[in-house]
């Protein structure tokens, strides 16, 4: 085929020369201006043609959505709304595309549920091709990021024989007949017919595995997929997400606070940086659907104000026991305005009390950090209250927990205890607590949901329109 130009070089190359674009059709005004995007950017290339010279026959082929290779000359455009067009020369279609049946007609634009139903088409909108070069940008980023701060990227496996939430809420992997599954003589599952010759599942976090990693190359990180078998149907949840989880041996909570502020910041500022054009079109994407909405319901922040807000705070680090203290004596709490009312020490805080912290009270991002025991993990490390752990929830405007990561518990001693106590059997476990045996060294991590990430940077409100395809109960497709 001709070498080809993306559109988002042709509009800084040279005019009055030459150049071949392929892409798809967006529209084909009056015979003539026929609009072309090839997902390099969010701008259209202005093409104009010549109705007589393409003929009846090719002009019927120039449909949304048809693949379309246009040579022809670069020109300074005489019109308004670009700064260049292709006048064109030669007009090949590479696919055709029926307007009868096509199921996205840019003119009505679609609804987000319809194009879920899609999901396989609806890179071809400017939204979701806005989300997913977003998407792209801050998966770049975070590979910089560490990179750049002397981290090795570990692979941590996606089949694995442990939980490391101690939660139980996980997929099975077998290859056992499920029509005629082998017993033992107590009727219990024979997994020693299995595949793995063990009872296995997709993982829930690569932390485990990453903490053994950093207790010998000192700093790393794993970014994959992760699996959570939670009947969630609601908007931030998924079965299937990614998740990037650093692991750094000699570093306390305060450290971990540090290296969670920075990445977050450095992020977000990648993303602006990097994705101007598409931030502007999600911007008004947002300030046009929030028209419709009741005033009480509207963001308080447009999207760049929203990001900006982050880059521009530092975060504020509140103790557990300071933040249930703020939202007891609140407003809302007290007016029983909270779904979930704060009445007691111990309670897991609901995204509605996050938010409250994070937007009405300190107005700023917020650290929460030394959370009950109870409501934590095994793997956290005790205070010397016995009542505590050192662990932090990085809490963002508009979503609440973004971040959850602690300290971890070195000592051998005392993560028996936590072991015990929540009915983790030691024996399974004994490879991670070799890492406690042989040199065990402070060290601390954080987890953070990639979509979490880009639902947050992108503005949109379903967690299901930020990954290509999602997963969720009731649904695999595609």
């Amino acid at each position: 085929m001709s070498k080809r130009i993306k559109v988002i070089d042709i509009f800084t190359a040279s005019v009055d020369q030459n150049y071949t674009v392929m892409g798809w059709v967006r529209t084909f005004r009056n015979n003539q201006f026929i609009s072309v995007n090839d997902g390099s950017c969010l701008a259209n290339l202005q093409v104009v043609a010549d109705s007589d010279k393409m003929g009846e026959d090719l002009t019927k082929r120039i449909t949304s959505g048809a693949g379309i290779s246009i040579s022809g000359k670069l020109i300074v455009s005489q019109g308004k709304g670009q700064s260049v067009e292709l006048i064109a020369e030669q007009i090949e279609i590479l696919g055709d595309c029926d307007p009868e049946t096509y199921p996205i007609q840019l003119k009505n634009r679609p609804s987000l549920e319809y194009l879920r139903e899609i999901a396989h088409l609806r890179f071809r909108t400017n939204a979701f091709g806005a989300i997913f070069r977003v998407r792209h940008a801050l998966a770049y980023g975070i590979h910089k990021f560490f990179n750049d701060r002397g981290f090795f990227y570990m692979h941590s496996p996606i089949i694995t024989a442990s939980d490391a939430e101690g939660a139980g809420e996980m997929f099975q992997v077998t290859t056992l007949n499920l029509k005629d599954v082998p017993k033992n003589e107590d009727g219990s599952v024979n997994f020693k017919e299995d595949f793995f010759e063990k009872h296995t599942n997709l993982t829930v976090s690569g932390q485990l595995e990453a903490e053994l990693a950093a207790l010998a190359l000192g700093q790393v990180y794993t970014f994959g997929p992760t699996f959570r078998a939670e009947n969630s149907n609601t908007t931030r949840h998924l079965a299937e997400f990614w998740m990037i989880e650093p692991e750094v041996a000699f570093n306390d909570l305060d450290d971990n606070m540090d290296l969670a502020e920075d990445m977050l910041k450095y992020l977000i500022q990648y993303a602006l940086d990097h994705c101007a054009e598409d931030l502007a079109f999600l911007e008004q994407r947002l300030l046009d659907e929030e028209k419709n909405k009741p005033q009480a319901e509207r963001s308080e922040m447009s999207l760049l104000q929203k990001l900006n807000f982050c880059l521009e705070h530092p975060f504020e680090r509140v103790s557990y026991t300071e933040a249930i203290e703020i939202l007891k004596n609140s407003k809302p709490n007290k007016r029983g305005q909270f779904q979930y009312p704060v009445d007691k020490w111990g309670a897991d805080l609901q995204s509605e009390h996050e938010r409250y912290l994070v937007e009405k009270h300190f107005k700023k991002p917020v650290i929460l950090t030394n959370y009950p025991k109870d409501i934590k993990a095994f793997y956290m490390r005790m205070n010397d209250d016995n009542n505590t752990v050192r662990a932090m929830d990085v809490l963002f405007p508009g979503i609440g927990e973004i971040i959850g990561g602690s300290q971890r518990e070195e000592r051998m001693e005392v993560l028996l205890n936590r072991m015990q106590e929540m009915h983790i059997p030691a024996d399974e476990m004994s490879w991670f607590l070799d890492t406690r045996k042989y040199g065990s060294v402070p060290h601390a991590g954080f987890g953070l949901g990639f979509e979490r990430l880009v639902l947050f940077v992108t503005g949109m409100t379903n967690i299901r329109d930020v990954i290509p395809f999602p997963r969720f109960p009731g649904s695999a497709e595609f």
